[in-house]
């Protein structure tokens, strides 16, 4: 498709000015040619736009006048995607050499795929577990919050959370994977229409995924490609990025109020219908238990 767009990377940036320009400085180095980059700023007030505008002219930006959070930001840039192939990136993610063109080869040669993620490593190497996801059954949920998936981490029955029961060093399928590296082939939009825009930041990717699976196609890790992920750059929450994280501690609350609000999005719009009413009283319950805990710094 010589002269084509195959891909589109859109990256959805909020206050990340200088991981931004490294992102996008790593991605000019190994993008191929027939790839674009869209970048919806949501009302950063560090610059970052104008260091987009500036630095990289080439790129499309998007100036949002409010924070419209990740969903409502991504579907903008869909609008203006022209690929075939739509790589939804963190303006945190670093993706490695190879890794872009390896992607679109491998979908074109696995229709039934609809969207793929690699080996998501943190700073220190370790693996970034949010990258290979199962579905928050309230089961998953009750063994995860518990601490028994880390007991038995290769148990099938315990460890569904991040099915950390599956082998890591090969490509398999999982339920669900972050907006941080998904890769996704556009005509699942199609099926599904767009991300929902009432998750403001968190489960906006389980639920694109969920609805996903829902439809037929498969999600796919493929650990043969890899990114680096400084994880929680942006909203400040992750020890794993405190010493450079520029999040006020007005963002850092409404992250965590998100995160709890996305828990009670999801699971009214997936799974409240196929529980009983007792057991729903009882999650929503715990749900407020954990986002009393989260706000003050915990959980």
């Amino acid at each position: 498709m010589v002269g084509m767009i195959d891909l589109s990377i859109i990256i959805v940036n909020f206050n990340t000015c200088e991981i931004l320009g490294d992102c996008l400085a790593n991605l000019s180095q190994i993008s191929p040619k027939e790839a674009e980059i869209i970048v919806v700023d949501n009302n950063s007030s560090d610059g970052a736009p104008d260091m987009v505008e500036k630095d990289f002219p080439k790129i499309i930006l998007i100036r949002s006048k409010e924070n419209l959070g990740i969903a409502k930001a991504a579907n903008l840039a869909l609008e203006k995607a022209q690929g075939s192939y739509v790589l939804f990136l963190g303006s945190d993610a670093f993706p490695k050499g190879g890794s872009l063109e390896g992607m679109v080869d491998y979908m074109d040669k696995n229709s039934k795929v609809g969207i793929a993620t690699c080996r998501i490593l943190l700073r220190d190497g370790s693996l970034d577990k949010d990258s290979h996801r199962g579905f928050p059954t309230p089961w998953a949920a009750l063994t995860h919050f518990s601490k028994l998936d880390k007991i038995f981490a290769k148990s099938k029955l315990f460890g569904s959370y991040y099915q950390s029961y599956k082998d890591l060093s090969r490509a398999h399928e999982i339920d669900a994977c972050i907006s941080h590296y998904m890769f996704a082939r556009k005509d699942i939009f199609k099926d599904i229409g767009g991300w929902d825009e009432d998750f403001f930041v968190y489960g906006e990717d389980i639920d694109l995924c969920y609805r996903v699976k829902s439809a037929g196609w498969q999600i796919m890790y493929l650990p043969q490609f890899e990114v680096i992920h400084y994880k929680g750059a942006s909203v400040g929450l992750r020890k794993e990025t405190q010493d450079i994280t520029k999040a006020s501690e007005e963002t850092k609350n409404k992250m965590r109020a998100s995160s709890i609000e996305a828990m009670k999005l999801f699971y009214a719009k997936h799974y409240q219908s196929k529980y009983p009413k007792i057991l729903t009283t009882v999650i929503l319950k715990a749900i407020e238990v954990l986002g009393y805990f989260r706000m003050r710094g915990g959980a």
